[in-house]
């Protein structure tokens, strides 16, 4: 099976998961939020999905679902979405909207690669960032931002800066 009818097959079938567990999901506009059902601790999770590798848009949703209905979360899980059709794209770089409510958040889950954010959705990652709260980095994380310079932040820099390491090559080839 070729990799795209693979994606594409993969795509369908957490469509379909997605929709079963709409009782328990409310969308919003272009992203979901997972309320827990009993036993809520008052603590918000957001879930920052863009990775076209490792598939963040797929796991995000199902760790934020059992975090909100087995520990009392509440979850936000955002997605790159594409803006010509509205859909989640994983290869669309530039777009993940949904970053504001980074501002309720209590952890930030990052799962993204290579990310080239506007302004107007970077500065929430940079706010969030400034106010000091806990991140969680996911596999690319290392690599999560490619460029851009807001709040005088080299977001290039950001796998050193604020994860502890850049990404320097596929493994195996920078023994140290």
């Amino acid at each position: 099976m070729n990799r795209i009818r693979f994606v594409k097959t993969i795509l369908f079938f957490s469509c379909i998961v997605i929709a079963w567990q709409l009782p328990s999901i409310r969308a919003q506009e272009s992203f979901l939020v997972f309320e827990p059902t009993e036993n809520a601790n008052g603590k918000h999770i957001v879930f920052v999905s863009g990775d076209e590798e490792y598939r963040g848009e797929e796991t995000c949703p199902m760790l934020a679902k059992i975090l909100s209905q087995r520990h009392g979360f509440k979850c936000t899980v955002l997605f790159a979405i594409d803006k010509q059709t509205g859909c989640i794209n994983p290869f669309e770089l530039t777009n993940i909207p949904g970053l504001e409510s980074l501002a309720s958040a209590d952890l930030m889950v990052l799962c993204t690669r290579w990310r080239i954010l506007p302004d107007d959705q970077i500065k929430h990652v940079y706010n969030y960032m400034e106010a000091g709260k806990p991140i969680v980095g996911c596999r690319t994380a290392t690599h999560a931002f490619k460029e851009g310079n807001f709040g005088n932040y080299d977001w290039s820099d950001f796998g050193r800066q604020v994860i502890g390491e850049n990404w320097l090559s596929h493994h195996g080839d920078h023994k140290i």
